[in-house]
């Protein structure tokens, strides 16, 4: 017995733009993906992809920063939690 072909989803450019949006907001391509149905994450990343191909040098050198700030936010972070939890230790000790 032969398999049915599944039939592809298509997807609007109003919807795709969303979808990078939700992912450029800080939400993970899986839970993008999730939460819109989509079943792979990596369809979410290739629409990003394109979307920045699209939009030129200048939507590349933006997102290039973006991923340094979000490194350096999560550096400092981790940074303040170990200070909260310096805190704690030494408070204990008045």
């Amino acid at each position: 017995m032969a398999k049915k072909a599944k039939a592809r989803r298509a997807y609007d450019e109003d919807f795709k733009r969303e979808a990078v949006q939700m992912l450029q907001d800080g939400y993970s391509a899986k839970s993008v993906a999730e939460r819109l149905g989509i079943s792979c994450p990596s369809t979410i990343r290739r629409w990003k992809s394109q979307q920045l191909a699209d939009a030129g040098p200048m939507a590349s050198a933006m997102d290039s920063r973006l991923k340094e700030l979000e490194i350096e936010l999560r550096r400092v972070e981790r940074e303040r939690d170990v200070l909260k939890k310096a805190l704690i230790i030494f408070g204990r000790d008045e």
